[in-house]
């Protein structure tokens, strides 16, 4: 695998000092001057910098996502349970852990699920390779997964008996991801009618 180097695009270089008559110079050569940093200029970030801000950018994201389902009917609530995790080889690529509650699916008992959100696109794999196949294009990915207590004392895993593979949706579209989490938390059948309607 490629070792990926990233730069901060914020920092502008340092201009050259202006020409006298720049429209000149465009009529003479029809090329228009762009102030571009060339890589003896650009400041390079280490992998810790770059999984930082990743992290902050995930967490404000988490942070609005959860005020967002919270916030769309008072008989509805999840516990703010925020983190996040950057890949270790690709720090620039992450998930954010939003909220996790317990609900009732379809003919089956009580499933523990927990809500995230990537910066990514990914197939679910297995324990060792949570992420498969993951397509770092510009897309996001909405999930739910189910999940229960695991051997180590306080850490929750997968729960491959639901649907499979633990997986109870998936999708790139924040609207449908929103629809499907106030399913998950609506109590009543009322409630469910009205986010079924939107």
């Amino acid at each position: 695998m490629v070792k990926l180097r990233y730069y901060d695009a914020s920092e502008k270089a340092s201009a050259p000092a202006p020409k006298a008559a720049v429209h000149t110079e465009f009529l003479r050569t029809g090329r228009i001057e762009r102030r571009r940093q060339t890589p003896e200029q650009r400041r390079y970030l280490s992998y810790e910098e770059v999984a930082e801000k990743t992290g902050r950018k995930l967490a404000a994201a988490g942070e609005a996502t959860h005020k967002r389902i919270n916030s769309f009917h008072a008989s509805i609530s999840f516990p703010k349970m925020i983190f996040h995790r950057t890949l270790a080889a690709s720090p620039h690529l992450g998930y954010c852990h939003v909220t996790a509650a317990t609900t009732r699916l379809a003919r089956s008992k009580d499933v523990t699920w927990a809500f995230y959100f990537a910066n990514f696109f990914s197939d679910l794999g297995d324990e060792a390779h949570f992420f498969d196949r993951i397509q770092a294009g510009y897309s996001r990915m909405y999930f739910a997964v189910a999940i229960e207590p695991g051997t180590e004392e306080g850490r929750m895993v997968v729960d491959r008996n639901v649907h499979g593979n633990g997986l109870i949706f998936r999708t790139q579209d924040p609207k449908v991801a929103l629809k499907n989490v106030l399913m998950l938390g609506a109590r009543d059948e009322a409630l469910r009618r009205i986010i079924r309607s939107l």
